[in-house]
């Protein structure tokens, strides 16, 4: 008999710490199936890994096509403000663009989008429409041609947030291939980040299912599996593990000293960042006057480009050693994807901190498998004025309710608790581990080390 034939779909480099550096695929072929990287990412899949890759040359989407999603977008959040009666749907919403002739035209008519696709009924025309433009996309005929000469079974997508994916899996559904979704993050779908629509969607937990089900009513639950995410799974990889000696060694760090991980955000979910390292230096260094010996490993957020940080880490060079996250650009153009070499980087900074502070990152659960509290700071900066968001918004989003109660993260709600703060948690006074634990069964489920297996038995049951 024949191998079932599947394609995994990258639209992006998004999928590739998930499905292409982990366990995955070794688990696919121990299965039997015969599997093919249908990759539309710009990272070198066969050359780089040796797998069977089919590379999408053709990254054209319809020009009306990102108009019409951040339209349906707009629409499905103003429908759950209205059906839930809550308005952190509001704080999803991204400003148009009003600077120029060209950007006012699209922002105009995304307005007339909005308003004439208000309805429930009237956003599925909008989903149709979307659909309607993506097959006149010379991107689809491409896809639709790869797919009648190689003739897969089922094209598994590894992610639901990328217009990349629509083109492509169109020609699988039109052609009578089965075609199945992973939901990528755990805040995607309050935030109305479901772009594609494929038979079956995996997701991480009993909780994304609810939601899938609740925003999307169109969705029937058998079209749905709860997998947990392969996310996490490098985190009980013992064979990640670098001593403490051998780790500091690789990375120049003082054996002598006990560091605090600080995890960047990107611009747009914490716009003062900056400012939060500068109080964890100052704690730092207070602590440090009175006796201690710490350090600060600054690790930034993958997608940050910005040089907002630059002055307080060159100021504190001393005390802060900067560790940046080991992901690459290819010919430096198009998305940031990670590198194998960031899973051992990430899983020893986890390992070897004293515990890790941040503006509400899922960086908390990375930490929480090594055993590690997380502080969340939530206060307003004095640079705080009219135009820049507040980080209190965040912890108001709906992925944050998930919480099993108020201590899961440890809040530092006030700038001059912080040192007294992080003292605690150096001592063991102060620990969120095991609710952290309690939260993360409740985000992630409850089996983070067989989520790759998970996907696969979802795969299985959808081709048998």
């Amino acid at each position: 008999m024949a191998k079932k034939k599947v394609f995994i779909l990258l639209p992006d480099g998004g999928g590739l710490r998930n499905f292409a550096f982990s366990s995955f695929k070794a688990i696919g072929d121990t299965l039997g199936y015969d599997i093919f990287y249908w990759n539309n990412s710009a990272f070198p899949i066969k050359k780089t890994l040796g797998f069977s890759e089919i590379k999408i040359e053709n990254h054209s989407i319809h020009p009306l096509t990102p108009l019409y999603s951040r339209a349906r977008k707009h629409i499905e959040l103003n429908i759950s403000k209205r059906k839930f009666n809550d308005s952190v749907y509001e704080t999803y919403k991204f400003p148009l663009n009003f600077k120029g002739i060209k950007n006012k035209l699209k922002s105009i008519f995304i307005l007339f989008l909005i308003r004439f696709y208000t309805s429930e009924k009237k956003l599925k025309m909008l989903r149709n429409r979307i659909e309607n433009l993506e097959r006149k996309n010379p991107k689809y005929s491409l896809c639709k041609l790869q797919l009648e000469a190689h003739k897969p079974d089922v094209v598994f997508c590894s992610n639901q947030r990328n217009t990349q994916a629509i083109s492509a899996l169109l020609a699988a559904r039109d052609l009578g291939i089965k075609t199945i979704c992973f939901v990528q993050s755990w805040d995607n779908v309050p935030k109305a980040m479901q772009v594609v629509e494929t038979d079956y969607y995996l997701v991480w937990s009993d909780l994304m299912k609810q939601e899938l089900l609740k925003y999307y009513p169109f969705i029937n639950e058998k079209q749905v599996f709860v997998t947990g995410t392969p996310q996490f799974e490098m985190h009980y990889d013992t064979n990640l593990f670098q001593t403490r000696e051998s780790f500091f060694k690789t990375y120049h760090l003082d054996i002598e000293k006990k560091y605090i991980c600080f995890s960047g955000d990107d611009e747009t979910t914490s716009p003062l960042d900056q400012y939060y390292l500068e109080d964890l230096v100052q704690a730092v260094r207070s602590l440090n006057s009175k006796g201690k010996n710490l350090g600060i490993i600054y690790r930034k957020c993958p997608f940050d480009i910005s040089n907002r940080y630059d002055k307080t880490l060159y100021e504190n060079k001393d005390v802060i050693k900067v560790l940046d996250p080991l992901w690459v650009q290819i010919d430096n153009k198009g998305d940031m994807m990670a590198t194998p070499q960031d899973f051992d980087m990430l899983y020893n900074i986890c390992e070897h901190s004293e515990f890790v502070t941040n503006v509400c990152s899922s960086t908390v659960f990375d930490f929480v498998a090594h055993k590690k509290s997380c502080i969340y700071y939530n206060y307003e900066q004095p640079q705080l004025k009219k135009g820049i968001r507040d980080i209190g918004q965040n912890y108001n989003y709906v992925h944050f309710r998930s919480m099993p109660s108020k201590d899961a993260v440890i809040f530092c709600t006030d700038k001059k608790e912080l040192e007294q703060l992080v003292l605690k948690v150096l001592e063991g006074k102060v620990s969120n581990v095991n609710m952290v634990l309690k939260w993360f069964e409740i985000v992630a489920g409850n089996t983070p080390t067989k989520s790759s297996h998970n996907i696969w038995n979802a795969i299985s049951y959808v081709l048998n």
